[in-house]
């Protein structure tokens, strides 16, 4: 059974994104979530997919961000599955020159 690509997207459109509030998951584990992450990210790690998606109630696309882009594309296959819809962010936080909090 052959799967469609997943879609991506670079850092800098998601940024141009935010004025719409996207729903942002960034699925990193906790304390890298803590020392940088997009303002309006919620943070679902990876290692707790897809148990804790239960927490997220918001409507879709999902944009789903990691330090490189790899986590976030393994968390996007796990979603999809799960009938979610996804986005994945190419480059992650490396390559994200917008806005962070920690």
């Amino acid at each position: 059974m052959l799967f469609s690509k997943i879609k991506s997207i670079s850092p800098s459109e998601l940024k141009q994104l935010l004025p719409n509030k996207p729903v942002i998951l960034d699925v990193r584990e906790v304390d890298e979530y803590q020392a940088g992450h997009i303002p309006a990210a919620k943070n679902v790690p990876l290692s707790g997919l897809p148990g804790n998606i239960t927490q997220v109630s918001a409507p879709q696309p999902w944009y789903l961000i990691c330090r490189s882009g790899r986590r976030s594309l393994r968390a996007a296959r796990i979603l999809r599955k799960a009938g979610y819809q996804v986005i994945n962010v190419s480059g992650g936080m490396l390559s994200w020159q917008g806005p962070v909090t920690r």
